[in-house]
């Protein structure tokens, strides 16, 4: 697991790339709601303050839970890993229903433009 430093750098990263795109968008393409987009943009710098700030994760158990170290270990280690997925798994399902909302903005044949650009990637 990479450490809390790098993994605040990685969501500020998808999450000013995510709110780059959605005013590249909003600028691009006169058909998009700008006030949507601005409440959009506002999703993203909330879901950044709340992954940056919830990032921290405490292991309940002391080493006097378990009859060795290298017990208390592996359960720490089980639990770091565990509370890790289930972070990462809520930040991704949360920027996939913003990236749905940015998309539905974008009118069909933009849409349509954007799938077969994305297939010849």
């Amino acid at each position: 697991m990479a450490n809390k430093r790098d993994i605040k750098k990685q969501i500020r990263f998808v999450c000013g790339e995510v709110a780059f795109n959605c005013m590249l968008a909003e600028e691009c393409f006169n058909d998009v709601d700008s006030q949507k987009m601005y409440e959009i943009i506002m999703k993203v710098a909330a879901l950044q303050h709340h992954s940056t700030e919830n990032l921290s994760f405490s292991f309940e158990k002391t080493p006097r839970d378990f009859d060795n170290r290298a017990e208390y270990n592996k359960a720490a280690r089980e639990y770091y890993k565990a509370a890790y997925k289930s972070f990462v798994e809520e930040f991704n399902k949360k920027l996939q229903d913003i990236v749905k909302e940015m998309n539905a903005l974008l009118s069909p044949a933009q849409r349509e433009i954007n799938k077969q650009a994305a297939q010849k990637n």
